[in-house]
């Protein structure tokens, strides 16, 4: 007994790390794999897919260098007291105090959402009690040393040169894997103990293996062999590896997701009034709200509104974030304009939509011209002679420019360096995006039939900016201060009554009323797809 206690408490605790995909910030696309082992330093990706691509062939990288699973230690599941070991089958199959059965193996354990993967050291029975647990790697089995040594039958018995011990496990020809399919998986095989009676059986290797068809998993759950009807444990078991497969996909699909979630729910109604099984029902339930929610993003992400509901507005910039940029960029020009007056402002506002990112752009003569300017040749030049503009060539040849030889301009407050990054934090692929929102806006169909002036266009660029979901003016539709759209505009107090009348003509407003300090209303349906919600 004293050589067994020694044995058991000098045997090592088995291998334990785990990989993990953690996101860098929120809002943002790139992730963060980290590994528990302390040589490893964190690497970051630009998408999920290529960091989950990394994670694997870093874990990978580790099972290929790392020693194989020692026989003789101790499980590392049952070293934290874990509460889901298989108790043994029989009265024969006594666990050791060290682990409760099978040979010791390394097993990759994942959750569903592919976000971490743990190696584990530990017995097979330990490893067969995780639903996503595969097995890479299975130690040698060691033979017990013959009774009257000193050494219980089920103790290890000491590695020998050339004995079977020392066998080298094998490992899955075709390496882990870590999806929740279990194909290159491999089964250990647990040595029977000593028989005490002298009839000699055969081999096991040698006795027939009676083979059960694969089990379906789906949730967490298996699917039961016996399930009756068949058809629900096929379509129980189709729907499980249809889920896996939508996990593995590198771009979602709402439609799909929400088909999913609809036959999960009807599934696992029909299983639980075969099994009688509360859980079950409530795992319905679940999955029915799961599918109604992402039916409705579907339908949002598409532009069409759910049965029974007004319809959608698709909006020509889609993002919240989108919105605040645009706001951003009007808020700028109202503070940095180098000339006053409506006319300098709106062409201030559409240069700088033209080179907020780099401070460079090109600009024709017909993006000019196609503003309502009395004397854009002139208004151009006072632009360049103030220091706010530069152009490569004359005013003339600006305003004379083609397409086909677009001219070069400049705005030098506009342009990063070293030490200011410029006052705009969008990326290249939204400023085309605004500028394109700008111009629709401003060239909207009747607005320019009705000949209104840039003082009217800067009117609707302000208001659709500062609307609701609903198209409501101002936050929760209390209104807008006409001093703020006063200097927006740059006009007169005085002015915006007619300014708003003529919006109102154009059909842009909808029961517009200026007071002494508001202006309240609503922005009609026509151009709410050009609104920027306030949120």
């Amino acid at each position: 007994m004293g050589v067994e206690a020694h044995a058991t408490n000098e045997r090592v605790t088995g291998r334990r790390w785990t990989v993990r995909l953690d996101p860098v910030g929120r809002g943002r696309a790139d992730v963060r794999v980290s590994c528990s082992r302390p040589a490893c330093a964190a690497q970051v990706l630009p998408s999920a897919a290529d960091g989950r691509t990394a994670a694997i062939a870093h874990l990978k990288a580790h099972l290929r260098a790392g020693p194989a699973p020692r026989p003789s230690v101790q499980c590392a599941c049952r070293a934290e007291e874990c509460h889901t070991h298989i108790r043994p089958a029989g009265p024969r199959e006594r666990p050791v105090p060290w682990r409760c059965g099978g040979a010791v193996v390394l097993a990759v354990i994942t959750d569903r959402e592919g976000r971490w993967w743990q190696v584990l050291e530990c017995c097979s029975r330990c490893a067969a009690a995780h639903p996503t647990a595969k097995v890479v790697a299975t130690a040698p089995a060691a033979e017990a040393p013959a009774r009257g040594d000193g050494f219980r039958a089920d103790a290890p018995a000491p590695a020998t040169p050339g004995g079977p011990s020392a066998t080298t496990p094998t490992f899955s020809a075709v390496g882990p894997h870590f999806s929740h399919s279990a194909t290159g998986t491999a089964v250990p095989q647990q040595a029977s103990g000593p028989r005490t009676s002298g009839h000699r059986s055969a081999p096991r290797s040698a006795r027939p293996t009676r083979k059960r068809p694969p089990r379906g998993r789906i949730a967490q759950r298996l699917v039961p062999h016996d399930l009756r009807p068949v058809a629900l444990r096929d379509e129980l078991t189709e729907l499980g590896e249809l889920f896996r497969a939508y996990q593995a996909r590198t771009e979602p699909d709402l439609a799909v997701l929400a088909d999913l979630h609809a036959r999960k729910a009807e599934a696992f109604n029909a299983w639980a009034e075969v099994t009688a099984d509360t859980g079950l029902r409530l795992d319905a339930r679940r999955a029915e709200q799961a599918a109604a929610t992402a039916r409705l993003q579907h339908l949002h992400r598409i532009g069409q509104a759910p049965d029974g509901e007004g319809p959608a507005v698709v909006r020509l910039l889609t993002a919240p974030a989108q919105w605040n940029h645009a706001r951003a960029v009007l808020a700028h020009v109202a503070e940095n304009a180098p000339l006053p007056g409506a006319e300098a402002r709106l062409l201030v506002l559409m240069v700088t939509l033209r080179t907020a990112q780099s401070g460079v752009g090109n600009l024709v003569g017909q993006d000019i011209k196609g503003l309502p300017l009395q004397d854009p040749e002139h208004l151009v030049g006072q632009l360049v002679e103030s220091g706010w503009l530069g152009i490569s060539g004359t005013v003339e040849e600006l305003i004379a420019s083609r397409p086909e030889s677009p001219t070069r301009i400049s705005v030098p407050s506009l342009t990063p360096d070293e030490d200011d990054p410029g006052p705009f934090t969008f990326g290249r692929k939204l400023r085309p995006k605004l500028s394109g929102w700008a111009q629709r806006v401003v060239g909207e169909k009747k607005l320019r039939k009705g000949k209104t002036g840039a003082d009217v266009r800067l009117l609707a660029l302000a208001l659709a900016t500062g609307a609701d979901g609903e198209g409501r003016l101002g936050p929760g539709g209390e209104g807008i201060g006409l001093d703020a759209l006063s200097s927006w505009c740059s006009v007169d107090l005085a002015d915006l009554p007619d300014l708003v009348d003529r919006l109102t003509a154009a059909d842009w407003l909808a029961e517009a009323d200026v007071t002494g300090t508001l202006l309240t209303g609503r922005l009609t349906e026509r151009v709410l797809p050009l609104g920027c919600p306030l949120t």
